[in-house]
């Protein structure tokens, strides 16, 4: 995997970019552009979820509002805090360096015309759908996806050639959209290197081996440290951080290295950290009190390679950046490694089947101009759907469309084993 570091200065500190680069190479061969001839009803999730998930402020940098993204039981959500250490906790720490800083890779204001941080755009169900050339194809889902045009790139507005990602978060459905090396096309449509759709309301997993946006194969979004929540008091959730190196390994969430070393005590890929309980924060700033302390309970996770201790979080002119550099004296000897239960090699790569589609099928095959069709469909064992073209991520089993030309849909199923697809033809007369 060929990585990209872009290097941007936090106040007078070199701030990595976090590259992810994708998985193995291959070709997309949907054009770019919209499909402007669909109207689809999507099937809702539970009313309760979606309720929660709408209450997100649309716009760059919306406030949640208080919805936690994914399941309370997914890995990002999970209390740590009594959790085993790790037998090589020690050789580890040593290998990452004791005396390494915590560094957060974010803050308030500019440096050479790039904001600081990895922004998002909070979108509706108005926002249409586009389609998505993504380079590294075989490991990522297709379009379309309710990217904005003009949805923030990591280091706008002046992102360079770093890791651009776009992290978009639909209120009405509750799907989050991230892509890697983003670029807009005139037509609206998105050119990239790697792209995901994550189910805010499951806890889903990507297949194994499998790359994301993020090289570890995971979400980024649900990792960052946002201004919201820290002003609300908590973080409920792990953090996104990076290490220079690692081996040919991950530990679930994660299901995607990216091999750097082959040093026995290097970390694998979705490894978790926690800061000590006996850690004093009493001498910080509120803020970083609150960060310190979902650090202590949620832990950090590492998601890519990049600068050593080096978090996550959002652009935001409400940070403090002074403040934030006083989390400089947090070392990687302040942290324990949590217990690694699973460390997957190429050796035990998890085999299973992939999804099963019993059927998928059009309540008619041929349709006269403006008139409607209902896709339906029946799925074991899968993650997560999207049907391309014109509609994107769905639940449920059903969906009503209104092609304007014929149109051949294919419905493609994912779990952690892999990913099964079906298609049916629907002719316009």
């Amino acid at each position: 995997m060929i990585r990209k570091l872009a290097l941007t200065v936090l106040l007078g500190f070199l701030v990595p970019w976090i590259g992810c680069g994708g998985g193995t190479s291959g070709k997309n061969s949907t054009p770019p552009g919209t499909n402007p001839g669909a109207s689809p009803t999507p099937t809702p999730a539970p009313s309760a979820n979606l309720s929660s998930c709408s209450g997100m402020s649309t716009g760059q940098l919306g406030s949640l509002n208080g919805f936690r993204p994914l399941a309370t039981d997914s890995a990002w959500n999970s209390d740590i805090s009594q959790s085993p250490i790790d037998p090589s906790s020690a050789a580890i720490i040593n290998y990452i360096g004791p005396s390494t800083p915590l560094h957060a890779a974010f803050g308030a204001g500019v440096y050479q015309g790039s904001y600081l941080g990895i922004p998002y755009v909070v979108v509706d169900g108005a926002q249409p759908g586009v389609n998505i050339s993504a380079q590294f194809s075989d490991q990522s889902d297709p379009g379309p996806m309710p990217i904005p045009s003009n949805a923030p790139i990591e280091g706008y507005p002046n992102p360079g050639n770093g890791d651009r990602h776009v992290l978009v978060l639909d209120n009405s459905n509750c799907f989050l959209y991230e892509l890697y090396s983003s670029y807009p096309n005139g037509d609206g449509s998105w050119s990239t290197g790697s792209a995901a759709v994550w189910d805010l309301l499951s806890n889903e997993q990507r297949p194994w081996t499998w790359t994301s946006a993020d090289a570890a194969g995971l979400p980024i979004f649900p990792g960052l440290v946002r201004y919201d929540e820290v002003a609300s008091g908590q973080i409920q959730h792990a953090i996104r951080f990076t290490l220079p190196d690692s081996r040919a390994a991950f530990v679930p969430p994660a299901s995607h290295w990216t091999e750097t070393t082959t040093d026995a005590n290097a970390p694998p890929m979705g490894m978790r950290m926690r800061l000590k309980a006996s850690f004093d924060v009493s001498g910080y700033s509120a803020t970083n009190q609150v960060i310190l302390n979902a650090m202590k309970k949620y832990g950090i996770i590492m998601a890519d390679n990049g600068s050593a201790m080096y978090f996550s979080g959002t652009p935001d002119s409400h940070w403090n950046n002074d403040d934030l550099n006083n989390l400089g004296n947090v070392t990687a000897a302040d942290f324990d490694v949590v217990l690694m239960n699973l460390i997957y090699t190429s050796a035990n790569i998890p085999q299973g089947a992939p999804p099963t589609i019993n059927s998928f099928t059009a309540s008619t095959t041929m349709v006269s101009a403006g008139g409607q069709v209902t896709l339906s469909w029946s799925v074991a064992n899968a993650s997560y759907l999207i049907i391309a073209p014109q509609i994107g991520a769905v639940r449920g089993s059903n969906m009503a469309v209104t092609p304007v030309a014929t149109t051949t849909y294919t419905l493609y199923a994912t779990n952690q084993y892999g990913r099964t697809t079906a298609t049916v033809a629907v002719t316009v007369q």
